[in-house]
Formats: structure tokens, C-alpha cells, sequence
């Protein structure tokens, strides 16, 4: 076997308990690369804390590569000479997401998770849109053709402000919310088709939309075309009987993260394409599937709420110690996979977020799309992707709308534009006025997070 190749990788929220870690732990696994990881973190304690853990992690039996981990102090450092940039960061503490979530709430206006659309969701970018300006500029300044691969959310709005302030930058988004989906069709061919479950890879998948309101217009395995199959499984009876039960069972137990994909399902019912994002987003972007707790639980979702948010990044997690023990175990994330495919390695197809260069032929250029593509050694093509049906395509675009409003916003630091886009959001019901009293109850609680900005006061 060839001799791995060497990168630089710059982990900026190396901190996290998350996507740090996954990140680690998938590059010990990996044995086409090998070199240095530098993790920053505006807590430098936690970064140096992953630095320990990476440690243990590239000291199991199991790891195919060795790479040199340190966690730095300065943002200039790591970037440096970087081949590879990670975003992952939470903007602002945990206890921000009291204004996301808590404000809406007692309007009746209900976010399972709040962090991509809705009043929560425009409010998180207020806050994140300054930072990754910061990144965008220190990027070109200090590893301008690195690739950079973003998975803060709100993804569009984060890869999007990338754009907006060096638009040569070599940026992309990833989620793993259509990884689910596939794997739930997978499951679905096995009772169809017979045999062995095949991997999520093997469901090939046409699809469009932004992130976490991304639509399936087409889905194969193999030589069968799928969609057929579930439009017809959907009119079994009993596919669409409430789920009240089950979401009142799963509330009691605090699985906030469960549902049944329902709302995929009932979008395909209803609008010819199937939602490929868990119901939980979903629900956002809408304004009939969370008009109360209720119309929630009767599609399975429930609300994950911002006191068990809190407690748990309060909580302690496990100390450095026990990853020597811990085996390592292939997660969902496709990280190290992209970067292999970037640096050469072996090639990948498979979806991601980029500005629309056509790829989404119905939807607005240059704004960030998620479709799928190609990964090849320097380069990321877009794969052009089927118009969505009409009734998806006027959700989309309302959307698209709302976000291109809240980037202006972010941009310009403009808290009436920022309010226009929360009236424009679907999930709005409130009269202006008590529209207007909440936006503004959200932005006084959240005025730690937005420097420079000018608060309203008036009526």
C-alpha cells in the first residue's frame, strides 16, 4: 500500500464534545492520511482536553495512521498553512437558546429544534453571521486554497456568509439528515426486494432543496425505482394514524430525538416528493404540522426543550481515560471520506451545500442549494438535480426568500430587516405588533452575542 498522504487540518470549535471527536476518531481509522491536527476553541481548556483525548484515541490497536494533535491558542496558528478547514462551533453559550426557543414558545410559536429556520433560527443567525466573517477573512489571509467544510448551523446561512465575504473561498456544508433517509429506504428494500439489508450508499438518490428542507424527487437501489413502492405503501391503511401515543411515551422518557418520519412521508403524500430530513426540522418549515404540541405529538415529534439543552452542557462528559478503552467504531459523518476523495485518496459522491451554479435548476443562483456531488482529488462538481414538483418548489423558494432577507440583515447589522424576515417566515401567526414585542424581547436577551448591533425601542 502507498504511503498516506500528508495534510494539515485546522479544527476550528476543536473543543466540542461532538464533531471533534467524530472527526479523530474517523482519522485513526483512515490509512490514506496522515499529518497534523490543530484544534482552536475559545475555550482553550476543552480543545486541549481533545488534544489529550486524540492522544488515546490514535494509541488504540485498531488505528491505521498516526496524526500529530495539538490544541492552539490563536485562530492564526491553526489556520496556518491548513489543507483542510473544519467549522464546527456553537455561537454563543447554551443559555442563548432561551431567546431561540423560549421567546416563540409562549407565543405559541413551537421549534423542535430551532436552529435553522423560524424566529429561533433567524435570531441564531443573527449571532453566527459576525463570526463567520471573522473565519471567511482569517482563512483567506492565512490558507486561502484550503477547502473548508462547514457543519454549523444554520448551515446555509454559515456557508453562505463564507461566500458573501470572499467568494473564491473553497467552502462546503454537510449534514447528515439524508444519510437517515437512505437508511430508511435500505431498510424498506430488504422487506421489498428480499435478502440482506444493503448499505445506505447503495440507495441512490435525486434530490434538491436548502438544508434540512431538502426533497427526494427520485431514489433507486440497484435497477427498482423506490419512490413507486412508498407512494404505495403510504395508502396502506394505517400509515398515517396519530402518534399521539408514542409521543407522549417518548416526552416521558426524554427521547427528544426520536420520530417516524411521518412528515417526510406526508410531504410526499402531499407534494410528490419526499422529505429527506428527520421530522423534527421538517416540522420548521411549515406552519401545519406544529400549530400546538399536539398537532406535534400527532406526527410522533416532540419538542426538545431548552431546560434539558442547558443541563446538558452543564453536564460532565466522560473523562480522557476512557477512551483508551474504547474501541473505534465507523460513525455516519462523511468528513474523513471527503477529505480522502480532496486529497486524492478515493473518489466520493454523495450530497452537499454549495452556492447554486445550476445544479438546482429551479431554484435561485448563487444561493447555497443542497444537491448531491462529486468529490475528486482538488475539486467538488455539483450534480445537476430534477426540478422539484411545484407545490415544493413554492415552499422552497419562501424559504430561500426568508434566509437571503436574514443574511442581508446579519450583513448590514439591521434589525428592521432582520424583522422582516421573521413576518416573512412561515411559522409567523402573531399580529405585528406582538410580532414585533417578541423580536424585540429576543434580541434585548440575546444583546451579549450581538455586538454592533443597534436594538430597537420603539413600538
Amino acid at each position: 500500500m502507498s504511503s498516506p498522504t500528508l495534510i494539515k487540518i485546522a479544527h476550528i470549535g476543536g473543543g466540542s464534545r461532538y464533531w471533534a471527536r467524530e472527526l479523530l476518531s474517523e482519522l485513526a481509522q483512515s490509512a490514506h492520511l496522515a499529518g497534523t491536527v490543530d484544534l482552536y476553541d475559545i475555550d482553550h481548556a476543552a480543545a486541549l482536553k481533545n488534544a489529550a483525548i486524540a492522544e488515546k484515541i490514535f494509541a488504540r490497536p485498531e488505528a491505521r495512521t498516526s496524526f500529530k494533535v495539538r490544541a492552539t491558542p490563536q485562530l492564526r496558528d491553526a489556520l496556518r498553512g491548513a489543507d483542510i478547514v473544519v467549522l464546527s462551533i456553537e455561537p454563543g453559550p447554551t443559555t442563548a437558546r432561551y431567546a431561540d426557543l423560549n421567546i416563540p414558545a409562549r407565543r405559541g410559536i413551537l421549534q423542535p429544534v430551532g436552529d435553522t429556520t423560524g424566529p429561533g433560527g433567524i435570531t441564531r443567525a443573527l449571532r453566527t453571521v459576525p463570526v463567520y466573517e471573522e473565519f471567511a477573512r482569517q482563512i483567506m489571509t492565512h490558507c486561502p486554497q484550503a477547502w473548508v467544510i462547514n457543519y454549523t448551523n444554520p448551515m446555509t446561512l454559515c456557508t453562505a456568509t463564507l461566500y458573501a465575504v470572499a467568494p473564491r473561498i473553497k467552502a462546503f456544508g454537510c449534514c447528515h439528515e439524508v444519510f437517515h433517509v437512505q437508511e430508511k429506504l435500505a431498510g424498506l428494500t430488504a422487506g421489498w426486494f428480499g435478502g440482506k439489508q444493503p448499505v445506505r450508499q447503495e440507495i441512490q438518490v435525486d434530490l434538491s432543496g436548502v438544508n434540512h428542507f431538502t426533497w427526494i424527487t427520485r431514489a433507486r437501489w440497484r435497477s427498482h425505482d423506490l419512490l413507486p413502492l412508498l407512494q404505495r405503501r403510504i395508502t396502506e391503511p394505517g400509515c398515517f394514524h396519530s402518534r399521539k401515543t408514542v409521543a407522549r411515551a417518548r416526552k416521558a422518557a426524554g427521547r427528544w430525538f426520536e420520530s417516524d418520519g411521518l412528515i417526510g412521508l406526508d410531504l410526499l403524500r402531499r407534494f410528490g416528493a419526499l422529505g429527506a430530513a428527520g421530522d423534527r426540522h421538517l416540522a420548521e418549515f411549515v406552519p401545519w404540522y406544529a400549530t400546538d404540541e399536539a398537532s406535534l405529538h400527532r406526527w410522533g415529534v416532540v419538542l426538545t426543550p431548552y431546560r434539558w439543552r442547558l443541563k446538558r452542557a452543564q453536564a460532565h462528559d466522560r473523562t480522557v481515560s476512557s477512551y483508551a478503552s474504547q474501541p473505534l467504531v465507523p460513525s455516519i459523518e462523511e468528513g474523513v471520506r471527503l477529505i480522502e476523495a480532496l486529497a486524492g485518496c478515493r473518489p466520493i459522491d454523495t450530497n452537499v451545500n454549495l452556492p447554486n451554479r445550476g445544479q438546482a435548476p429551479d431554484l435561485p443562483l448563487d444561493h447555497i442549494v443542497e444537491t448531491n456531488a462529486q468529490f475528486r482529488r482538488d475539486r467538488v462538481t455539483p450534480i445537476c438535480s430534477s426540478p422539484l414538483p411545484p407545490g415544493a418548489r413554492a415552499l422552497v423558494r419562501r424559504v430561500i426568500d426568508v434566509q437571503q432577507l436574514t443574511l442581508k440583515a446579519a450583513l448590514a447589522r439591521d434589525a428592521d430587516c432582520a424583522f422582516q424576515a421573521v413576518l416573512a417566515d412561515p411559522l409567523m401567526h402573531l399580529s405585528v405588533d406582538d410580532a414585533w414585542r417578541m423580536f424585540r424581547q429576543m434580541l434585548v436577551c440575546l444583546k451579549p452575542q450581538l455586538p454592533g448591533w443597534r436594538l430597537p425601542s420603539g413600538p
